[in-house]
């Protein structure tokens, strides 16, 4: 479904992402591994137009969307959960969910705002407060539940469960697994790597802005050692 092909992104005259290749089919879930500064959320940005990469392709279903604007990778199916929560703190919790609702590219409604309130309980008791009023673990389920409200066949999460207290980040890898199981495609980063293998198919590792490692998530997890020195601080 996705197909990233020696992608060369810069920021300035700094050269963050060299050569990267990464391919998410559908209806699977992958995990995105690095040490900070790596250039996992620069790939992410530079996939969803947010950054234009200077080279390389980004493909959907086979086109070419590269430097596609953000609200048109949206309107082709993908779900963005961006690291920091990004919701609307001048508007209700209500307001947040509802100003996002629409279709799926083929048309359904599967994720409508009851079943988000059924996913995340806690903020039925919240519906009628601020962004800003929301403790850390409600923005970011207000955040999940918003890009689960436009119906998207691809989640992107970038540090999902950072910052956030132990009970709530068990919640959030629930309804991220729970996510994962309704066919959704999911690509996720995050810190706890041991989480990530657990909750994902395969997954690459980032260091210095290239993928240096690569398979199934059950091949990986399988190699502590190297992971460690990847990925340890």
């Amino acid at each position: 479904m996705l197909k990233i092909e020696a992608l060369n992104t810069y920021y300035g005259d700094s050269h963050i992402l060299r050569g990267v290749d990464v391919e998410l089919p559908a209806a699977t879930s992958v995990g995105l591994l690095g040490r900070n500064g790596m250039g996992k959320t620069t790939l992410i940005r530079s996939l969803m137009g947010y950054v234009r990469p200077a080279s390389g392709h980004v493909k959907l279903d086979g086109q070419e969307v590269t430097g596609w604007t953000p609200e048109k990778m949206a309107r082709r199916g993908i779900g963005y959960v961006p690291e920091g929560r990004g919701i609307f703190p001048n508007l209700s919790v209500r307001e947040n969910l509802v100003m996002s609702a629409r279709a799926g590219i083929d048309g359904k409604r599967e994720w409508t705002f009851d079943r988000v309130m059924a996913t995340f309980p806690r903020l039925t008791e919240r519906l009628s407060h601020g962004g800003q009023q929301l403790s850390g673990g409600e923005q970011q389920m207000l955040s999940i539940g918003r890009a689960l409200m436009t119906n998207p066949r691809l989640m992107i999460l970038d540090e999902a469960t950072e910052g956030l207290a132990p009970l709530i980040v068990a919640e959030i890898w629930r309804v991220i697994a729970g996510i994962r199981s309704t066919g959704i495609a999911t690509l996720i980063v995050d810190r706890d790597w041991r989480r990530v293998l657990a909750h994902t198919d395969r997954a690459v590792v980032m260091e210095k802005g290239k993928i240096v490692r690569h398979g199934p998530s059950a091949e990986l997890v399988a190699e502590p050692a190297v992971l460690e020195e990847l990925l340890g601080v």
